[in-house]
């Protein structure tokens, strides 16, 4: 997409001005006095919160505990927090002039005095042959590597710098020069210089959303930053987007995010976070918002969307994500869909909803001088991504949401053929969804987290097996139907004597018919999982669970296990407990299993 653009219009003749290229408006200009006094005071409601604690310290013991306890949160509390209260502290010196301006050259400060601006759980040396992580647990300062979150540090302190630039230069002109050698030492000249990190596309090609993530963070840090003749911003800007082309090279036709919607704020909304860049940049970008495939990425969230701020949430996605609600109405206006802006409006927040996850404070400014255009009301209807093969249908009081693929992609659970059912836009057979991020879950022993494995989704069970990872373990003969879909699961248990797992998922108006039919070389057991928002009560062949009552074939066996939900992160989505059932057939070769879903008054 970029590639052909800036083929038909080189950066060079775009972009006239060298950097710094003003981005946002600075510190007491019009656009800040202009703010409602609403918005004024949850500024400095959040920032007096901040202020009243003092910048943490960054051990390297808390950086050592990723590798030796997997705590990732030991070095990332403190490392949030700082640059929290830093972009608190410094929006408060915007909509007040006579606010103090310590706290923002505490921050700045501070945060060029990192070792590293990379969290310990990225931690890695790109030098080929260097010491892995785990034998060398430190950073090394001499080899600067760019994670997502060492190119949002370069970020934040380059538009700090930037809005408050004529206050620090009479307050402390030292700070601005240490900032930009930290910005050029750190985030700049390793991404010129360096083709080694993984996320740029140039030695794997397995890309996520790192690249448009990271990309979009570097374009702010350039335009914000004065750059040496031998990298101009055009140069840079031509090489930061030809690396978000090779990520849309791994997207699909259908813009789907196989991350699940929550990602999508670093995906898809990081790429419409370069394109306004660029817009700034070079001007008017009508050209880009004509491809097919960024119209398509744009708009997947609306796809997903199920209602009262539930999601599809297949993968590490939470239920419940916190979406960029002004990046969805930016398609919107550009893109001319009403639907989208709504969807916008609806996930909008407040201006500290929108530093509550990783600090976007290109968001936030964005939050603040974009206006809200409601839109018009989402009119949700049947969603086929057929790259992503996820299926979602919507009938009455219910909606379903399936899926096939495979068991490799990016944040994979172990889920081909997994469902999830909703009655009243309220998720009643769910997917549990993402667990606070720790060592394990990227790593070799991923799969040994409950929420990841397949017997942990709805699922059947094959003589007790379990869904394997990988590639090759998918869903065959997928077959979208009028009011469901119809799939194939045997390759993702990766087990011989398992010759077929055929699944049927069809919804009606008042209920959801599943049907699977097994076949086994040899005779054993097969479990059917159903994991539930409610508490369960079994009466004969039914099981009644909140609005739903699940009817089951005669002879089968019931088991219920709660599942207290301790994870803060699972808790935000799922508070109180889960609960896990287990529909078990009598032993044997082949079974052809009817389970009927219906709503109850």
């Amino acid at each position: 997409m970029f590639q052909e653009f800036i083929s038909a219009h080189p950066l060079s003749s775009l972009i006239a001005s060298p950097a710094p290229f003003p981005l946002y408006p600075p510190a007491g200009s019009a656009p800040w006095r202009g703010l409602k006094d609403s918005v004024i005071n949850q500024i400095t409601t959040e920032a007096e919160k901040f202020s009243a604690l003092p910048y943490p310290m960054r051990l390297a013991t808390d950086f050592l505990a990723f590798t030796r306890t997997g705590s990732r949160k030991a070095d990332e509390d403190p490392y949030f927090f700082r640059r929290r209260k830093l972009c608190w502290a410094a929006l408060r010196c915007c909509v007040d002039e006579n606010a103090s301006l310590d706290d923002v050259i505490d921050g700045l400060w501070c945060i060029s005095e990192e070792t590293t601006w990379v969290i310990s759980a990225h931690n890695v040396n790109p030098i080929p042959g260097a010491p892995s992580p785990a034998e060398y647990p430190l950073p090394d300062p001499d080899r600067p590597y760019i994670d997502l979150f060492s190119a949002q540090t370069g970020m934040i302190l380059s538009i700090v710098s930037s809005l408050l630039r004529n206050r620090l230069e009479a307050a402390a002109p030292q700070v601005l020069s240490r900032v930009q050698r930290e910005l050029r030492l750190r985030v700049l000249t390793p991404f010129m210089e360096n083709d080694d990190f993984w996320w740029m596309g140039f030695r794997r090609k397995d890309l996520c959303n790192w690249t448009p993530w990271i990309v979009s963070n570097i374009l702010v840090t350039a335009c914000l930053t004065p750059l040496p003749e031998s990298a101009p911003l055009p140069s840079l800007m031509e090489r930061a987007l030809l690396m978000v082309d090779r990520w849309l090279d791994t997207v699909p036709a259908d813009g789907g995010c196989d991350e699940g919607a929550g990602y999508w704020n670093m995906a898809g909304g990081a790429l419409l976070d370069c394109v306004e860049v660029l817009e700034k940049a070079a001007g008017n970008m009508s050209e880009l918002w004509r491809d097919p495939k960024l119209r398509a990425i744009a708009s997947f969230p609306l796809k997903m969307e199920i209602g009262h701020g539930w999601f599809a949430n297949f993968a590490d996605c939470d239920a419940r994500p916190f979406l960029s609600g002004e990046r969805l109405q930016y398609a919107g206006l550009r893109l001319g869909d009403g639907e989208l802006i709504a969807l916008g409006h609806r996930h909008r927040g407040t201006v500290a909803d929108q530093m509550k996850d990783v600090p976007h404070l290109t968001r936030l400014l964005s939050f603040l001088f974009t206006p809200d255009p409601e839109g018009v009301p989402s009119r949700p209807g049947d969603v086929w991504l057929k790259d992503l093969q996820v299926r979602l249908v919507r009938r009455g009081r219910l909606a379903l949401c399936c899926k096939g693929g495979h068991n490799g992609e990016s944040h994979n659970h172990n889920d081909v053929g997994s469902f999830m059912l909703y009655a009243d836009s309220e998720p009643v057979i769910l997917d549990a969804g993402n667990m606070t991020y720790t060592a394990k879950t990227f790593s070799d022993e991923r799969y040994s987290l409950w929420n990841v494995r397949s017997a942990w989704h709805n699922l059947p069970l094959p003589l007790g097996k379990e869904q394997l990872p990988g590639r090759d373990r998918r869903a065959e003969d997928v077959l979208c139907l009028p009011d469901g879909l119809a799939l194939e699961l045997r390759s993702a248990y990766g087990c011989g004597d398992i010759l077929s797992v055929r699944r049927e998922l069809r919804l009606r108006d008042d209920s959801l018919v599943l049907r699977d039919r097994i076949e086994t070389s040899k005779s054993g057991e097969t479990a059917w999982v159903f994991m539930l928002r409610f508490r369960p009560s079994v009466i004969g062949s039914t099981v009644e669970s909140g609005p739903v009552r699940i009817s089951f074939p005669e002879g089968f066996s019931f088991a219920c296990e709660e599942i207290p939900v301790g994870d803060p992160r699972m808790a935000a989505n799922f508070p109180g407990s889960l609960f896990r059932i287990l529909l078990t057939a009598p032993e044997s070769q082949a079974v052809d299993a009817l389970f009927t879903v219906r709503t109850v008054s």
